[in-house]
């Protein structure tokens, strides 16, 4: 039997077990920190709101112009349309 061993096991079980006190002594006190339970709480009326964010007339007209183009060249079969590459990457780097 080693002595030392057995001292400290025991005083690592006393660190234990007094760790254990403490914790049912602050649940007795209601010093413990419970994690919280049930529905968040309500918003702050002070609390930052995001606004939502509306187009213009004029902004929606000139999108609705630009896209009336795109879908214009694309249907003609234009190669300048935006849309995706005709050669693979592949062929690119080749160049």
């Amino acid at each position: 039997m080693d002595i030392s061993k057995i001292i400290t096991d025991l005083k690592r079980e006393r660190e234990r077990l007094q760790k254990a006190i403490d914790a049912l002594e602050a649940l007795e006190s209601g010093k413990a920190e419970r994690p919280r339970r049930g529905r968040p709480p309500k918003v702050q009326k002070n609390a930052f709101v995001a606004t939502k964010r509306h187009m213009s007339s004029a902004a929606r007209k000139s999108i609705s112009a630009m896209m009336k183009k795109r879908w214009k060249a694309r249907k003609a079969g234009d190669d300048n349309w935006g849309g995706p590459l005709k050669k693979s990457a592949r062929e690119h780097r080749a160049d």
